[in-house]
């Protein structure tokens, strides 16, 4: 019995996926947005959350692949009829990566005017920076809880709670931040940057928590950590290690943008923050389609069914795409207005507005790159993806930003390198995806 590929199939999976992708870049584009029109060092606190933004992103990222590791093999063994035999894995992979992130805000805690240094962030936009980071790392453990209980619920091919859970999450995280950082007159003092990270922290154990009584009440899944390791965590672990290179050199790619924008000046970091808090928004909001194909093609491959797997990813190089234009068309539609919401300083907004049309235009190539990187991550081809990654970074992006700078370009050195990047990234996989299953569609 093959699998319901149709477009309101597809969207079913995509869809909540999409709604719960959105809700991390809506957090930290309400962040910049209630920061930056504070009445106390705006501009200086929209770069700080600017820079802490990037090391915790990389954090989050680095550890957070857990996701797609368990949803991988959840979803091949839930194709292939056998998913008895990787109940437990899960809980192991929860329990393993809260002790790392444990382990990581005990080594970042008294280091932190150091590591945001290496930013180039200095005087009070360094202590602006430690302040909101040593608080806002307490809720790390609370976020990757919850990413590896969204790769379990995907693996068995539901998007719908933690679309729930993400919405709740956001919508709690949008509140508190109106309260904390602005304050109530009488009430509760405004906070500023501190409110802005104490408002992510609750909003962070909300979510884990009810994570947590969704998947035990809704699946056979157990949080119960036991022993012995289940015969997959071997590969499990294998995955994380090839994801954690290919986050590295992600997030290598993002350090370089982060500390060149901060060494041009104040305005132009506090406009990347903008800029790339948005491109975040568009990058989640496509991943709506990229998780419906790490989820499908996760179980296309358990099941064997390769005409499938070609079908799907036809299809949803189509719908990408059409969300991509759909995303620049919104954006160059409304270009002047989108800028105001988040500062009314005019020399951030100068800046802003002339590198936000190459984010606007990256969008459709984002589109392509995320669904098959999506798809790759199903099928558990962490090596090629690792590989991708590795070369565009540092073959396409470094090079390009470096050569760029050297002619005094700024933002447009920054965010062309990305345009390149995403290029780079998401040929390859069409490449290696279409050689390797059209010989094998063609031979069932």
């Amino acid at each position: 019995m093959g699998t319901d590929l149709t477009f309101k199939a597809i969207n079913k999976l995509a869809i909540p996926a999409l709604i719960a992708g959105v809700a991390e870049p809506i957090l930290s584009i309400t962040d910049t947005a209630i920061i930056g029109n504070m009445s106390e060092n705006a501009t200086e606190s929209l770069a700080a959350v600017g820079i802490v933004g990037a090391f915790i992103s990389m954090l989050v990222w680095v550890l957070g692949q857990t996701r797609s590791a368990i949803s991988s093999i959840v979803s091949q063994y839930l194709g292939a009829n056998n998913l008895e035999q990787v109940k437990n894995l899960p809980a192991q992979a929860i329990f393993i990566i809260t002790s790392l992130s444990l382990v990581i805000i005990l080594c970042t805690f008294p280091f932190a005017r150091h590591i945001f240094r290496l930013y180039n962030a200095s005087n009070l936009i360094l202590d602006l920076s430690v302040e909101y980071y040593q608080i806002r790392v307490f809720g790390f453990p609370f976020t990757l809880f919850t990413i590896a209980v969204f790769g379990a619920f995907r693996g068995l091919q539901n998007t719908f709670y933690p679309m729930i859970i993400a919405i709740i999450g956001a919508s709690l995280n949008i509140v508190l931040d109106f309260i904390f950082v602005y304050g109530i007159d009488n009430v509760i003092p405004a906070k500023h940057i501190k409110g802005a990270a104490y408002a992510s922290i609750i909003a962070q154990f909300v979510m884990a928590l009810l994570s947590a009584v969704l998947l035990l009440r809704k699946t056979v899944i157990p949080l119960r950590f036991t022993l012995p390791f289940n015969h997959e965590i071997k590969r499990f672990l294998l995955m994380i290690a090839n994801l954690f290179v290919r986050t590295l050199a992600l997030n290598l790619a993002l350090y370089f943008a982060s500390a060149f924008s901060t060494s041009f000046g104040k305005n132009y970091i506090a406009a990347y923050t903008i800029a790339i808090n948005l491109w975040f928004f568009g990058a989640f909001f496509i991943d709506g389609y990229a998780s419906a194909g790490n989820i499908l093609a996760g179980k296309l491959y358990g099941a064997k069914r390769y005409n499938e797997l070609i079908k799907l990813s036809n299809q949803l190089i189509v719908y990408g795409i059409l969300v991509g234009l759909g995303l620049t068309a919104i954006g160059f539609l409304f270009y002047e207005f989108i800028g105001s919401v988040f500062t009314k300083e005019p020399m951030v907004l100068e800046e802003f507005y002339k590198v936000f049309w190459i984010v606007l235009a990256m969008q459709p190539f984002c589109a392509v790159a995320f669904i098959f990187d999506g798809m790759f991550k199903g099928l558990g081809r962490m090596k090629f993806l690792r590989n991708v990654l590795l070369f565009s970074t540092l073959l396409v992006f470094v090079p390009t930003i470096f050569i760029m700078d050297f002619y005094n370009l700024k933002l447009y050195a920054v965010f062309s390198a990305f345009y390149l990047w995403i290029i780079a990234r998401g040929l390859p996989l069409i490449i290696k995806f279409r050689a390797i299953f059209i010989p094998l569609s063609k031979n069932p």
